[in-house]
């Protein structure tokens, strides 16, 4: 999914709030790099309180966070930010230096490369 892409979905989706972005969307919109697979969101309990009444598929992570499964390439996971939220092309986007915690977490071949970019990009900022 293009930045371009990325948006429209988030602009269709219809929760207003609630949520951020993170991984690799959020790199898009950062503009670190130019695609994502799909698109990840952080949510508040409050917000996956909603969509486990709405009735979205419903799973949980390791550490028993409710992760969703939406249309539209739409993955939510309950309570999943590093740092902070900053606005980003209109969109709530967690912050580069969450996201570098985050993708260290994460630790998997595809992290290890996002991390290489994410050092590039948050050097270039200062």
């Amino acid at each position: 999914m293009k930045i371009d892409e990325i948006k429209a979905t988030l602009a269709s989706f219809p929760y207003p709030d609630g949520w951020w972005v993170v991984t690799g969307a959020a790199m898009v919109l950062y503009g670190i790099r130019q695609e994502a697979g799909d698109i990840d969101l952080g949510c508040t309990s409050e917000l996956a309180d909603k969509l486990q009444a709405d009735g979205l598929l419903c799973g949980h992570t390791s550490d028993g966070k409710r992760k969703f499964l939406c249309a539209g390439n739409i993955e939510i996971f309950e309570g999943w930010l590093c740092d902070r939220v900053e606005t980003v092309e209109g969109l709530p986007v967690i912050s580069p230096d969450g996201l570098l915690q985050m993708k260290r977490a994460l630790g998997r071949e595809k992290d290890r490369r996002d991390i290489e970019q994410l050092l590039s990009f948050l050097s270039a900022k200062t």
